[in-house]
């Protein structure tokens, strides 16, 4: 298999990996997955998918043959865990109330949801909601284009931003982009500066990659925005302290619109709710969503201030279910269990769990050549060999497979990277169980 491929947000369906993987499960399920092949377009990071799913509940998933996985990745929705009481309530009780509302009209949920959002941080009060988060992120595109003037963007080389024509334009990943013809105009990539989490606060090589966005932006003359993931959450890359202060200081010294994709880890994975409070900035524009819609519902919203109110003339969020009753409700009862349970400072104290038991892994196994994380958030990097870094691509499948088998769910990013992310509301035993799970795989591959 052709490697690029491999170095992708999530782990590869078309290995040989995958083959022997559905080889092993009983022939009912294999003859749904069969069924499922038949009807659907297959395309890669899913079909053929794992497992059949009957049931969802916590940090658990249920499989038709009544096995139940922990669930370590949830596509970034379960920050509140799959079914929480409070969000099915909420959406019940709105099922029998108010199932929807055409675009002509608002409601009290939707009002509500947005004054909350727009309460969190001083200067993004304004908002917009979509049925998803590369929706999102074209709505942030087109209000920059529109409050700037400027349609050029500045973005990441292998950055994921959704799988809309346009986000797949901004963004940088092999299967989405190639085969698909012209994308859009004006985009700028460069490369992801993989040095982030290593730097000092004054390491000159920071600056240089500072540098480097101030060359295009002076070289392009035109760039309208400029975006990017807070925090890289497919392999787990964290910016150095400052990195952002610097960023955020240049698009105003350029009058460039500061996008922040926070899709998959606002609403507490990294223990504050926005990924940009641990960095001291306001971006002009954030996107949520995943974990916004409680597992129920698909919600994103774009977070901005008043400067991007400028499109009364123009439809940039024009969906259907754009102020959806029942996604509202789900995404209140999400803010509601998050402060009422105080995940936050739970994905702090269990985030710090994670990174001691992490840490001793890696003091065991010469295959974890480096762990990085935050909150519940976590990436194992493996390496062939620490000394060359070479990937260990093999042996990554070969582990999330081992997990599988005993029970344990989560994603390979870029091919060798174990990407971690555990819902908020797991316990503590669970926890550990999961990451004694994860230990017994790397004790058999070594």
């Amino acid at each position: 298999m052709d490697d690029r491929i491999l170095k992708v947000e999530g782990d590869i369906n078309l290995t040989e990996g995958r083959k022997k993987w559905m080889n092993s499960l009983p022939s009912e399920t294999r003859s749904e997955l069969d069924k499922d092949a038949k009807w659907f377009i297959h395309q890669a990071l899913s079909t053929p998918c794992l497992d059949i799913l009957e049931g969802c509940e916590g940090p658990y998933l249920v499989t038709s043959t009544g096995k139940k996985i922990l669930d370590f990745h949830g596509n970034n929705v379960h920050q509140v865990g799959y079914g929480h009481p409070k969000v099915i309530e909420a959406v019940t009780e709105m099922l029998h109330k108010l199932p929807f509302s055409p675009r002509r009209y608002t409601n009290p949920p939707a009002i509500e949801l947005a004054r909350q959002l727009g309460s969190k941080i001083p200067g993004l009060n304004r908002v917009l909601f979509a049925p998803g988060g590369s929706e999102a992120n074209s709505i942030a595109l087109k209000l920059s284009r529109i409050a700037t003037g400027r349609f050029k963007v500045v973005s990441m080389w292998g950055a994921f931003h959704g799988a809309g024509l346009d986000a797949i334009s901004v963004g940088g990943e092999a299967p989405f982009r190639k085969n698909v013809g012209p994308l859009l105009p004006g985009v700028e990539h460069v490369p992801q500066p993989v040095m982030y989490r290593s730097l000092c606060e004054n390491d000159p090589e920071q600056d240089m990659y500072v540098a480097l966005i101030r060359q295009v932006f002076e070289n392009e003359g035109d760039v309208g925005a400029l975006i990017a993931e807070t925090i890289r959450d497919t392999d787990v890359q964290i910016p150095a302290q400052e990195f952002w202060r610097k960023v955020r200081a240049l698009c105003d010294e350029f009058d460039v619109t500061l996008i922040l994709d926070e899709i998959p880890i606002a609403m507490g994975r990294t223990g504050k709710l926005f990924a940009f409070e641990h960095y001291g900035i306001t971006p002009d524009i954030v996107t949520i969503g995943k974990g916004l819609g409680g597992g129920v519902f698909p919600m994103a919203a774009v977070l901005t201030s008043d400067k991007f109110n400028v499109v009364a003339n123009h439809s940039v969020g024009h969906f259907t279910h754009e102020k959806s009753p029942v996604g509202s409700a789900a995404s209140l009862a999400v803010l509601k269990v998050i402060e009422q349970e105080d995940l936050l400072n739970r994905a702090v104290k269990l985030g710090q769990i994670m990174q001691a038991r992490l840490l001793e892994m890696k003091d065991r196994y010469e295959i974890i050549g480096d762990v990085r994380g935050i909150g519940l958030l976590w990436g194992l990097d493996l390496v062939t060999n620490r000394g060359t870094k070479a990937r260990a691509v093999a042996e990554a499948e070969r582990i999330m497979y081992h997990c599988l088998q005993n029970d344990l769910s989560f994603k390979v990013s870029q091919g060798n990277v174990i990407t971690l992310s555990p819902p908020l509301i797991i316990s503590e035993e669970e926890l550990e169980r999961a990451l004694t799970i994860l230990e017994g795989a790397f004790q058999k591959q070594m």
